[in-house]
């Protein structure tokens, strides 16, 4: 079995590279995960020790001169390119030498010329539109907001965190107070007299007052008939002592008592009753007043902000809202929840039209284009400024290992082919030596 192996950089002859765009040259296989510094410099080591090992049998064949010119131009041109490699980000050996270390010491020159290169070919709001052209962005949302809940549910569980992790990050006694105040405010600005004489009229035409008219009668029934001894004993009290001693305020007692349960049975009996018309009388005076009597609507006011400023009604209120958040984050922990029902339906609806609508699509996407660039005009020397920014502001250590991580084994292949080439011109040249 062939172990992989990665494709190696070649130098190549100037001609044929610029005019056959074919690269020429020498490639090694290499096993993934070796280093390839240490590859080039064994390879040197190589060349040295075959370069002196041979010596000795120098004359001892005329092949050993080829392999020594072989190993001693590889050897020159090994060194010439680590030296080379080197030099980019350190000094070499430790030695300041003019022009080493070049990485290093232009650091904020690299930054700058990355942003202006990014800026002058790539940030063009004009390039930036027509690549825009191409991309629906209209119908990746759609298809996005269109994929059903059971399914992948990358929205609902995007959803389901954004809203949990939304509501866990603010203040809830700050946003609890806002909302409570906002609460309280929106009803003290409510003028609910109209409200009220409207909900009364309508309930009056048509006959919905009824039920709580009996109602009414009833309760009274039941109240005289749990209360007749107390009756007695106030006529009792305030009578005087011969109608005391004679027993008459007992018959009086007992005459007001069966006339109230005579009056209340009538009113049950009869809607008619002169006295329910005149309730309903009244209650339809109450109606108008409450729409069209300011003094009536702020006897209503003062009562409604009398009742907002009552202890009991503020508990009430907080009680609202500790129960609304609990909801909203029981809801926002179960993904199932969050877009179920018709607020699923009408997402999933949404992801549909954009996704099969023309006009619509036309439209989100030119909107979107339209955005992308104006982003791009306004803020596109912002982002790269930040580029630059932050190229300078790192340490010459930090720019070089970053640099070094991601090229570093390119280069390391160019030593490797500089050793190799080398080696193969410096046998050239042996040989016309010989042939001449």
């Amino acid at each position: 079995m062939v172990a992989p192996h990665r494709p190696v950089p070649h130098f190549s002859g100037m001609s044929e590279s610029f005019h056959s765009g074919r690269p020429v040259g020498v490639s090694i296989p290499v096993r993934p995960g070796v280093d390839v510094r240490m590859v080039a410099t064994g390879l040197l080591l190589v060349m040295a020790i075959v370069f002196f090992g041979l010596k000795p049998w120098a004359d001892a064949h005329p092949a050993i001169g080829f392999i020594r010119a072989f190993a001693e131009a590889a050897m020159v041109g090994g060194l010439a390119d680590w030296f080379a490699v080197t030099a980019l980000f350190r000094h070499p050996m430790g030695l300041p030498i003019p022009h080493t270390a070049i990485v290093p010491r232009n650091k904020e020159r690299i930054g700058n010329a990355l942003a202006s290169f990014l800026l002058k070919n790539f940030l063009i709001p004009r390039l930036i539109a027509r690549r825009m052209r191409g991309v629906d962005v209209a119908g990746a949302v759609g298809r996005f907001l269109a994929e059903p809940a059971e399914g992948g549910g990358r929205l609902r569980r995007g959803a389901s965190r954004m809203i949990a992790e939304a509501l866990g990050a603010l203040d809830q006694e700050r946003l609890g107070g806002m909302l409570k105040s906002a609460l309280a405010d929106r009803l003290r600005e409510l003028n609910l007299a109209p409200l009220l004489g409207q909900a009364l009229s309508a309930a009056l035409t048509d006959g919905r007052h009824q039920p709580l008219l009996d109602g009414i009668v009833k309760w009274g029934s039941k109240t005289l008939d749990l209360n007749a001894a107390l009756i007695h004993q106030m006529v009792h009290d305030n009578s005087g002592a011969l109608v005391r001693l004679t027993g008459i305020d007992e018959a009086i007692a007992n005459r007001i008592v069966a006339g109230l349960q005579k009056l209340l049975a009538d009113m049950a009996e009869e809607p008619e009753h002169p006295i329910r018309i005149r309730v309903e009388e009244s209650l339809e005076r109450l109606a108008f007043d409450l729409q069209h009597d300011p003094e009536r609507q702020a006897q209503v006011a003062r009562v409604r902000d009398e009742l907002l400023a009552n202890p009991a009604v503020k508990r009430w209120i907080d009680g609202l809202w500790e129960q609304g958040r609990g909801a909203l984050l029981r809801a926002a922990n179960d993904p199932d929840t969050v877009l179920a029902g018709r607020i699923g339906e009408l997402v999933r609806q949404l992801g549909m039209t954009l996704g099969e609508d023309p006009g619509i699509r036309r439209t989100v996407n030119r909107y979107a284009r339209r955005a992308v660039v104006g982003m791009v005009d306004s803020y596109g020397e912002t982002a790269l400024k930040l580029v630059s920014d932050t190229i300078r502001d790192w340490d010459a250590r930090t720019i070089t290992d970053r640099l070094e991580r991601e090229v570093g084994d390119d280069l390391q292949f160019i030593r490797i082919n500089g050793t190799l080439v080398g080696g193969l011109v410096g046998t050239a040249i042996h040989a016309l030596e010989v042939l001449v």
